[in-house]
């Protein structure tokens, strides 16, 4: 077999990658040209469908009255479960999930039957009729994780992991501390809500505008419900308005709906949410409850520990096992923990079904051992951010409870750059002095780190693939199985295709995802959307450039592997030509100018049984410093400053990691103190379905002083240009913000107080908080 080619890269090609290059849609953007779903013109005799929803939690459905239905003014037809030709059904692993309710009604809000009518007004006013059509026979609802839990419904077998002798070394342990928490769900509350545009096509196929982070999964879906083959659905995805798991497996009702619709009538049909719609169908990040036991020296070594973890998963599966398996691969958070048992319940309830958000679980496991660790350093009167040094992962204490070996940890030196460049231990002792002296006001401060695993939990689903166009006029074009909803991956991908073939960014354009163009893709997820689409594209790239290369060998002299791309021009010695010259030759010699790129990440293993393995390539790795100033007389608080250093190895774009820090960031906060979910504890609605009742934070929210710098020191293991993922690990970061509060809240407390604050830590639950000290 021939040795692959080594190519240098010349330094006029470098600025490709590693630099701040614009948003490939950012001036589309804020002129308005930037075209999402709802954008696209619609086809003559485009239908609309909106969907009749559940009236209550739980029950069993009786009739429908589509004669009433189907009298409403404008609609043209009206369907149900009993109308898909194949299986009702739109779960992503397990077939639980219908996509209209048949027997049974599971909560509050889950579609029944699917109006079409001539305008969506008229569709909406129809379908708003369910509760004068649906006939049912309410049954007891399950409303909480704990009821499901005491009650004995699951959605999935539960999930055991254990390392050492806990049970024996708790018992050893010389202090022991145990308690419950609870952390709430979170809505993806993306700006773009649901939506789906299917137009028939010829020869009984169809092409699907999906607003949706998995266009495949949709797809297969699709074809499932309609009894068709893979190859008769196309999926086509420019841009979302936001995703953050949302739609990686939840668009598919959607989707499904409308290629039902399409097909049966062969007529374009959209549907498009309602934003109070979006809140009652679709589910949500897994609130989690929690109960541990903890066994500790003096020092605030955790020897022994011990958790159950209860996620809230709704009424069916969805995503909810890669979703709990994450969470404890992640309880150890950067802690090393020498024997721990933990415990992982999939309750299910009469609510909608939980799914990805952003971290994918890997959050609420690390929120609770963060949680642990400030309530040790609290009880022995230590500042928790020295408790949480001794129990950093260090050498011969660096494999997870998973097994995994921590080969690449820079935990310590990352947060002690920056407990230094804030200047944490000048700052905590002004805060003590500030406490002191202020009987309402009371500030806080805090110190928390991130070791967040990357890639899938199913190692199946960590591949990508990508093509690659040269065109004769020497432009670009670039196809691959990731999808855009705002954080870039175009830029970078495109900036990987320019660096390797050493062209100018302005004559690379990425297009749509399409499921005609790259096949068999997985969702962009785990925060893998850049490291696999982009060592595909640059693998399809490579073959386009070996090709070119063994052309420009022979018109140039030397040999191939002397050639060098960069500048937009080609060079062997001193010899060069403009690339777009190379590029006309070579069509006039017949070398093929396009590629297929392919990449599968290596070394993963995965035993979903004994949960043990190497399930992440590599981790990243951050920390953030907060401080809040709290209200104790209202409850109300507000994080003044934040000081963040986040790992993303060798940037492939600063501009762009540094917004998805901070734009993360924000979001986690929210999270951690003013979206608060809530259902009604005896029908099941849920009462937070609006912007006027579930309240994400604002710009006006953001940090008044806050400073993001990446840790800029390449990813040991062979990533896309040595960098890292940055989707996903920032949101964790703002758990600084909770404990911040936590802290001033111990403040008004007196000495070793340890109150107990739930999240988010609104400020009914800041109030609460202050009467347990």
């Amino acid at each position: 077999m021939n040795k692959p080619l080594e190519f240098q890269v010349s330094a006029e090609a470098l600025p490709q990658v590693g630099v701040n290059k614009t948003h490939e849609s950012a001036a589309l953007h804020v002129s308005g040209e930037a075209t999402y779903i709802d954008d696209i013109a619609e086809a003559a005799n485009t239908l609309h469908a909106a969907l009749g929803l559940s009236p209550v939690a739980h029950g069993k459905l009786l009739s429908i009255d589509l004669e009433l239905l189907k009298k409403q003014p404008g609609v043209v037809a009206v369907y149900t479960a009993a109308d898909f030709p194949g299986e009702n059904n739109c779960g992503p692993l397990l077939h639980d999930d219908p996509i209209l309710a048949g027997e049974t009604l599971s909560y509050l809000g889950q579609p029944v039957f699917a109006v079409i009518a001539t305008d969506r007004e008229l569709a909406r006013r129809a379908a708003h009729m369910a509760k004068q059509a649906i006939k049912y026979e309410a049954l007891p609802a399950i409303l909480t994780a704990k009821e499901g839990h005491a009650a004995g419904q699951y959605v999935l077998p539960a999930m055991h992991m254990t390392r050492g002798e806990p049970a024996a070394e708790m018992a050893k342990a010389p202090h022991k501390l145990d308690g419950e928490w609870s952390v709430n769900g979170q809505e993806q509350f993306y700006l773009e809500g649901q939506i789906s545009y299917a137009l028939p096509q010829e020869g009984n196929a169809l092409l699907v505008h999906c607003s949706t982070q998995h266009p495949s999964e949709m797809q297969q879906l699709i074809a499932h419900a309609m009894d068709w083959h893979s190859n008769q659905v196309q999926v086509v995805c420019r841009r979302m308005g936001g995703g953050f798991g949302g739609k990686e497996s939840q668009s598919a009702l959607f989707a499904c709906v409308a290629a039902l619709a399409a097909t049966r009538l062969r007529r374009p049909v959209k549907l498009r949410l309602d934003r109070d719609d979006d809140f009652m169908i679709t589910g949500r990040r897994h609130g989690f409850d929690y109960r541990w036991q903890v066994g500790y020296d003096d020092a605030g070594h955790i020897l022994a520990a011990e958790i159950e973890l209860i996620s809230n998963c709704g009424h069916s599966a969805d995503l909810s096992a890669p979703v709990m398996a994450r969470a404890l691969c992640h309880f150890d958070n950067a802690y090393w923990l020498p024997h721990v048992a933990m415990h992982g319940y999939c309750a299910r309830t009469n609510t909608q079904s939980n799914t990805a958000f952003r971290g994918f679980g890997g959050p609420q496991g690390a929120l609770a051992i963060e949680m642990i660790i400030d309530s040790v350093a609290r009880k022995l009167g230590l500042d928790p951010l020295l408790v949480r040094q001794r129990n950093f992962y260090s050498d011969g204490k660096d494999v997870t409870p998973y097994g995994q070996k921590v080969e690449d940890n820079i935990i310590k030196p990352l947060t002690d750059r920056l407990a230094e460049q804030c200047g944490y231990a000048e700052r905590r002792a002004e805060i003590t002095a500030f406490n002191a002296q202020s009987p309402v006001l009371k500030k806080g401060l805090a110190l928390t780190p991130v070791k967040f695993g990357i890639s899938f939990n199913v190692v199946h689903l960590n591949q990508a693939g990508a093509l690659v166009h040269v065109y004769t006029d020497g432009s670009i074009l670039v196809n691959h199985g990731g999808t855009e909803m705002g954080q870039g991956i175009n830029t970078k991908i495109a900036q990987v295709v320019a660096h390797e073939l050493g062209v100018s960014l302005k004559h690379v354009r990425a297009t749509a995802t399409d499921t005609q163009k790259i096949a068999n893709t997985s969702a962009t997820a785990a925060s893998t959307g850049a490291d696999l689409n982009g060592k595909a594209a640059q693998d399809a790239a490579r073959k386009v450039k070996l090709r070119l290369a063994a052309l420009a060998a022979k018109l140039l002299g030397g040999t191939a592997e002397e050639v060098r791309f960069g500048g937009d021009h080609v060079r062997s010695g001193e010899a060069a030509m403009p690339f777009t010259e190379l590029v006309a030759k070579a069509y006039l010699e017949r070398v093929q100018l396009w590629s297929d790129g392919f990449y599968a990440t290596p070394g993963l293993s995965w035993d979903r049984v004994k949960m043990t393995g190497k399930p992440f390539f590599y981790y990243a790795y951050g920390a953030a410093v907060a401080e809040v100033l709290v209200d104790t007389l209202t409850g109300e608080s507000r994080c003044v400053r934040a000081d963040v250093i986040h790992d993303v190895g060798q940037s492939l774009n600063p501009a762009i990691d540094i917004g998805q820090v901070e734009g993360a960031f924000v979001q986690g906060m929210g999270w951690m103190t003013t979206e608060e979910l809530k259902w009604h504890p005896q029908s099941g609605l849920l009462t937070t379905h609006a912007p006027s009742t579930y309240k994400i934070p604002t710009a006006n929210d953001s940090p008044a002083i806050f400073k993001v710098s990446l840790f800029d020191q390449p990813n040991r293991s062979d990533s896309i240009h040595r960098s890292k993922a940055v989707g996903e690990p920032p949101l964790l970061l703002p758990f600084s913000v909770l404990l911040a509060i936590k802290d001033a809240v111990a403040a008004a407390g007196g000495e070793r107080c340890d109150p107990k604050l739930l999240a988010p830590a609104t400020a009914e639950a800041v109030l609460n908080a202050l009467e347990t000290c």
